[in-house]
């Protein structure tokens, strides 16, 4: 129990940007994936299609399916993705299923976790269940002699604990504890992202990120205050770009717009993609009969790729 006390807790002291060396670069930016590292091409074949809607570990074992087999998990899956049970599958159901599947390893992650913090097994992780496994030991003492001030990083995770638990009973459910350990992934989360942030880079506490804590956080100087040339490159970046109302900091609204840029949503435009090319009477929705009928878009089988070009080969 120890050991996993100590990696939360290393994870709540990085918080959810990666540490680098002093002359590196630390980017706290985060970037929309793409689906696939697949090209996509379906003229050539839909393997990013595949990627995209089961994620790449998934998409592989449907590969090994029947087109028989293939289709018969496709509709199962389908009577997930429609969530208002009516019956059709709409473009945001889709986009919604889309994230999932991508963020299908957190999710995994979050379950081998949470046995260790449902102390009691009752299917909800309580901010006291989260508090007493991360921080019992310190409980007592909340200024180690490791420099770290433990009853702070406490606050803080109760504040992020908070924000998770939407229905604001001190009860996670799996999705909102995997809010909580993933703020990033979620949109009713990112406001607690910036504010992490800030208070990380702000070091004189004003409330805003000025040039030199901005530079600051990303490069310790060296000993012969000589700067790499990306340093000088984000100064520029900071006066010309950050600070978009030119007061020589960076406010909430100006942060966010750095750490959490309106990117192009692919799952949005895969979403987009596989209802036009499989809404067969373009209603813009579409029917289980629709999908199955398109299942080579959306899955795999050994009737598709390479196994489709003997199946061919058979017929000539």
């Amino acid at each position: 129990m120890m050991g996993l006390t100590k990696l939360v807790l290393y994870l709540t002291m990085c918080g959810i940007y990666a540490l680098s060396k002093p002359t590196e670069k630390k980017d706290r930016t985060f970037h929309d994936k793409e689906l696939s590292d697949k090209v996509h091409d379906d003229t050539e074949n839909f393997d990013y299609d595949h990627d995209a809607f089961l994620g790449a570990e998934e998409a592989k074992t449907f590969d090994q399916l029947t087109p028989e087999e293939s289709k018969e998990r496709l509709g199962m899956i389908v009577d997930k993705i429609d969530e208002d049970k009516d019956g059709f599958v709409t473009e945001a159901e889709l986009k919604a299923w889309i994230k999932r599947a991508q963020k299908r390893y957190i999710f995994e992650n979050v379950g081998r976790q949470w046995p260790d913090f449902d102390s009691n097994q009752d299917g909800l992780v309580s901010w006291e269940e989260y508090r007493n496994v991360t921080y019992g030991y310190y409980m007592e003492d909340g200024e180690a002699d490791d420099g770290y001030n433990y009853k702070q990083m406490m606050a803080r995770d109760e504040r992020r604990f908070k924000k998770a638990d939407q229905n604001g009973d001190l009860f996670a459910t799996k999705e909102e504890f995997t809010a909580f350990l993933h703020p990033e992934e979620y949109d009713h989360m990112k406001d607690i992202v910036v504010l992490e942030t800030m208070e990380d880079i702000d070091k004189n506490g004003d409330g805003f990120i000025d040039l030199e804590e901005y530079i600051g956080d990303m490069y310790t100087a060296d000993s012969d205050g000589h700067e790499p040339e990306w340093v000088k490159t984000e100064r520029e970046q900071f006066t010309e770009f950050r600070d978009r109302n030119k007061d020589g900091k960076m406010d909430k609204d100006e942060t966010k717009d750095w750490i959490l840029p309106a990117d192009y949503d692919h799952a949005e435009a895969e979403a987009r993609h596989l209802v036009y090319e499989s809404d067969e009477n373009k209603d813009g929705k579409l029917t289980k009969e629709e999908i199955v009928k398109k299942y080579d878009l959306f899955v795999g089988s050994q009737a598709t790729d390479f196994g489709e070009a003997l199946v061919r080969h058979d017929e000539f």
